[in-house]
């Protein structure tokens, strides 16, 4: 992996992303941004790859849940910098927020957002560009609230008509979902295919579509 210093702005950031490039900070509290350039590239399939097991299905359906879009940006990248148990640094400094607030008022970063009585609980945030999506980080204070809120976010890009969500890294809690690593080049060959694709971020997408799309990704007899 190929890494280097640089200082970043939100046009810079929106450059490089087209580049197949994203940055990082060593940690909560460094002061250096890098570039980033995996080898292999985690992707999460939006074609019908996509595992939805039945039990999230009905939390995402019929849970505790009220799941929202852009409703709270700030507190869903505040989210996935905060400590938790197991994670108790992070990668997103204030800089890196800085900039993902920048880009969100100029309407390039989305959230995804999760409640329970009121409470933000989980969320997740990324950025846009034609019918990719640069996923970022999540965060969960509940049960299920993370995986709930990328059940609606794959929902949202299938509907808007994204043809590719970048994971940047492959984890073992994304591989559950059908999540995968494939090389740079070919990473890059789907890049350039999708940063120029016409797709529509939806915020507020039809209730009744979404919930079908939802269902559509569990499929089967027993998606009901």
């Amino acid at each position: 992996m190929s890494r280097r210093q640089i200082d970043i702005t939100p046009d810079l950031m929106l450059r490089a992303y087209r580049a197949g490039l994203f940055p990082m900070a060593e940690s909560r509290r460094g002061d250096r941004l890098y570039w980033l350039d995996p080898e292999r590239r985690g992707v999460i399939p939006l074609d019908g790859g996509f595992h939805l097991p039945r039990r999230l299905l009905r939390t995402t359906l019929s849970g505790p849940y009220r799941v929202t879009a852009d409703a709270d940006f700030a507190g869903a990248i505040a989210g996935c910098a905060a400590p938790a148990p197991g994670r108790e640094d992070t990668w997103i400094n204030p800089e890196i927020e800085f900039l993902f607030l920048a880009l969100h008022r100029q309407g390039h970063a989305h959230s995804v957002e999760v409640w329970q009585d009121g409470r933000l609980v989980g969320g997740l945030y990324g950025v846009v560009l034609g019918g990719a999506f640069f996923g970022e980080s999540m965060f969960s204070r509940a049960r299920d609230a993370s995986k709930v809120a990328l059940v609606h976010l794959v929902a949202r890009l299938r509907l808007g008509g994204f043809t590719l969500l970048d994971s940047q890294f492959l984890t073992e809690h994304l591989s559950q979902f059908g999540a995968h690593e494939i090389p740079r080049a070919e990473y890059k060959r789907r890049l350039a295919h999708a940063v120029t694709a016409e797709a529509a971020w939806l915020a507020a997408p039809d209730p009744a579509a979404l919930e079908a799309e939802i269902r559509a990704l569990r499929g089967g007899p027993d998606a009901a």
